[in-house]
C-alpha cells in the first residue's frame, strides 16, 4: 500500500527537460551524419562557452539557478508529503484514503439536524469543519457536529486522531 504521495511533478519536469536535451542532441547528431548544417553548431556553442568568464554575471546567474533548482528538487525528494493513505488501527495492514475519510466525515457532519451545508478540510493533524445552518438559535449545534464527527472517527479508527476545529456560520441572525 502506497502511504505517501509520489513525486510526479518534479520527476516529470526533470524527465521532460532531459528528454528535450536528448532530442536536441539526437537531431544535431543526425544532421551531422546526413551532412546537413546542424540546428546548433558545435563550434558556436564552444566559442560562446569559451568567451564567458567565471566572474561574469551570466555564469554567476546560471550557477545560482542550477544550485537553486538542485536544492528544490532535493527538497521535493526528501521532504514527506501529505499521506495519501491514512493507516487504521487493527492487526491487518489497512488504510483509508484522505478523500474517503473526508467524504465520510463530511456526510456525518451534514447529517446532523440543523446543518444545511458542511465542508471539511482534512489537514495533516487537524480537521476544519465549516458548518452552515439556517437556524437562528445555534446553541448546541457545534457540540452535535463534534459528536457526529467523533462517532464517525470511532467507526473508522485511524491510528492518529486529528484535532477538530468547527466553524459555524448562521445565515440568519437571532432577533
Amino acid at each position: 500500500m502506497k502511504r505517501r504521495p509520489r513525486r510526479t511533478v518534479p520527476a516529470t519536469l526533470t524527465a521532460l527537460v532531459l528528454l528535450a536535451a536528448c532530442v536536441l542532441i539526437v537531431i544535431v547528431a543526425i544532421q551531422l551524419i546526413v551532412g546537413h548544417t546542424p540546428l546548433i553548431s558545435y563550434r558556436s556553442v564552444t566559442d560562446a562557452l569559451h568567451s564567458i568568464e567565471w566572474n561574469d554575471t551570466a555564469s554567476l546567474g546560471a550557477g545560482v539557478a542550477a544550485v537553486l533548482l538542485g536544492l528544490l528538487l532535493l527538497l521535493a525528494a526528501l521532504l514527506p508529503g501529505k499521506p495519501t493513505v491514512l493507516p487504521l488501527t487493527g492487526d491487518v495492514d489497512a488504510g483509508v484514503t484522505r478523500r474517503s475519510l473526508r467524504n465520510a466525515l463530511q456526510s456525518a457532519a451534514g447529517s446532523v439536524d440543523g446543518v444545511s451545508k458542511a465542508k471539511l478540510k482534512l489537514g495533516r493533524r487537524t480537521i476544519v469543519a465549516r458548518i452552515r445552518t439556517d437556524r437562528t438559535n445555534t446553541a448546541g449545534l457545534t457540540d452535535a457536529v463534534r459528536a457526529a464527527l467523533d462517532r464517525r472517527l470511532d467507526q473508522v479508527t485511524p491510528v492518529t486522531r486529528p484535532a477538530m476545529k468547527i466553524q459555524l456560520h448562521a445565515t440568519r441572525n437571532a432577533p
